[in-house]
């Protein structure tokens, strides 16, 4: 009986006892490694899951063809326990497990991570000051950049922007040159909210005479590039672990992070993929270029926005919005069981017509190509476990951007607005799913959204009999914060009320509503 294979580099250096369906590294791992460590190229800061998949895989790629002979380091940031459980047991390996439509898996052995660590701020201080680090990136969630209630000084460094902004520190003393520092983070103009937030930072630090004047000038010469990134990538998948297991392959335990993390040693994402990326980066930086058929753009910044605006606005991100609200009413477990239904499908085709007359051809990908891929292939995919709960996640902050945006573009081109009916639609759909009940009328639970506006919290004290006397929609429906928009201005709000108080008058009105819609 042949022993279970192992995620280790020991298992790597028999390759014969792996089955041919496993692509293994093409390259020598303790080689890169001591490279890597003693004149580092990139750091990494997000050991999460895209990283692990996307990020690392393009450099894995250069590396088997020659286009470069280091790896990247990994810092973690918020998640201390991330690093003990899913990448110092597996020698800072990772089994990339791709999906497909067919129901086919391909699995490689991702092996480009050279370091990785949290909590050791001595240890990121020293990697950010190499003269030689290219480019720092990040896949920290939205909320992580933030830089509020910043601590008096460098040694005190807590969030991932601080932490970064102190290396900064530590290279500026040590005379390092300005490097890229790039978020990769699905959200709009992303490059400048990191700008902002270090710049934030070094200002208050040497206002408390904790960081020379000098400086601040100096995180203002770095770079700090837009990009858009796009890559499915849900939680790991007990069936993924069981597929691998039933193959002989061991390191399959999922486990979860005392932060409440999902970790396992593989990782499971759809195959698509898409990196935009303005080209800016005054050190260097890999030759992404090289990374053919990899999903990656290069190219000026008013690019990355129309592509981004694209996804975010138009042809994805809107699309999960709705499905994961309404698929959580009506009940569906993943995306792909919610695509079965025609009528959500519709609804989803109807929303994108209405935002694609003000989404801006990129020109490097063409939306409406891009739509198809994702409504005939990408979001049906019954072999990606993506769940309405994930994409509800954070919910509220979300809509300003997938639908706002959409709303005040129409206004500001002079369109018509009160003839819209997906987008109200959603709108009064996302108002019944936070009142907590189902189409059922079973509690249901609500993904967290710890910034959900204080007016949408009542709606959880509703039950299945609302009337327009018992529910006061003003409040919510005039915030431009959320809509992008006064809803009332525009017309739109009379509509979304009357939608509402039917689909809160009883149970069942989810699903009768969308068959007569659809």
């Amino acid at each position: 009986m042949q022993k279970p294979l192992t995620l280790t580099r020991q298992s790597l250096s028999h390759p014969e006892n792996w089955p041919e369906s496993y692509k293994l590294p093409a390259l020598d791992v303790e080689a890169m490694t001591s490279r890597t460590i003693k004149s580092p190229t990139w750091l990494h800061i997000g050991a999460g899951n895209i990283f692990r998949i996307f990020l690392a895989g393009l450099q894995q790629d250069l590396l088997e063809a020659c286009h470069t002979d280091t790896g990247i380091i990994v810092y973690e940031s918020y998640d201390e326990g991330i690093i003990p459980a899913s990448f110092a047991p597996y020698d800072n390996l990772t089994l990339a497990v791709s999906l497909m439509a067919d129901g086919t898996v391909q699995k490689r052995v991702i092996a480009s991570v050279a370091e990785a660590f949290s909590t050791d701020l001595n240890r990121l201080c020293q990697v950010v000051s190499q003269p030689g680090l290219q480019l720092i990136s990040f896949t920290i969630t939205e909320k992580g950049y933030a830089a509020t209630n910043i601590c008096p000084s460098p040694s005190m460094a807590t969030t991932a922007m601080e932490q970064v902004t102190a290396g900064l520190l530590a290279r500026y003393n040590a005379g390092g040159p300005p490097l890229a520092l790039v978020a990769m983070d699905n959200f709009a103009e992303n490059g400048t909210k990191v700008a902002n937030a270090v710049i934030e930072i070094a200002k208050a630090w040497h206002k408390n005479n904790q960081a020379p004047a000098g400086f601040i000038e100096y995180v203002q010469a770095q770079s700090y590039p837009w990009t858009m990134i796009d890559k499915i990538t849900p939680s790991p998948s007990p069936a993924v672990a069981d597929i691998l297991a039933a193959e002989g392959f061991a390191s399959t335990a999922i486990t979860q992070t005392a932060k409440h993390t999902t970790v396992a040693p593989f990782v499971n994402a759809e195959s698509p993929q898409y990196l935009v990326i303005e080209d800016a980066f005054p050190n260097g930086r890999p030759p992404f270029e090289k990374t053919i058929g990899q999903g990656v753009y290069l190219t000026d910044r008013e690019t990355v926005r129309r592509a981004d605006q694209m996804k975010v606005c138009a042809c994805l991100n809107p699309l999960h919005t709705i499905l994961g609200v309404t698929g959580t009413l009506l009940g569906y477990p993943t995306i792909a069981a919610c695509m079965q239904d025609k009528r959500l499908v519709a609804l989803i085709n109807h929303a994108a017509s209405e935002a694609m007359p003000v989404v801006a051809n990129p020109g490097i990908i063409n939306p409406q190509e891009f739509l198809n891929e994702v409504v005939t292939k990408r979001f049906p995919n019954p072999f990606i476990p993506d769940t309405p709960a994930r994409i509800n996640m954070d919910a509220s902050q979300k809509i300003p951007v997938r639908f706002g945006v959409t709303l005040s573009s129409r206004v500001a081109a002079g369109m018509d607005i009160a003839g819209l009916s997906a987008i109200p639609r959603f709108i009064a759909l996302w108002l019944r799913y936070r009142m907590g009940l189902d189409d059922t009328g079973m509690v249901m639970a609500l993904s967290p959204d710890p910034k959900l506006p204080a007016a949408v919290l009542p709606l959880s004290q509703l039950e299945l009999s609302t009337t327009a006397k018992t529910v006061d929609l003003q409040p919510i429906l005039s915030d431009t914060a959320t809509f992008g928009v006064d809803l009332y201005a525009t017309g739109l709000a009379g509509k979304i009320e009357e939608i509402f108080i039917e689909l809160a008058s009883q149970p069942g009105t989810v699903d009768h509503l969308l068959a007569q819609w659809y």
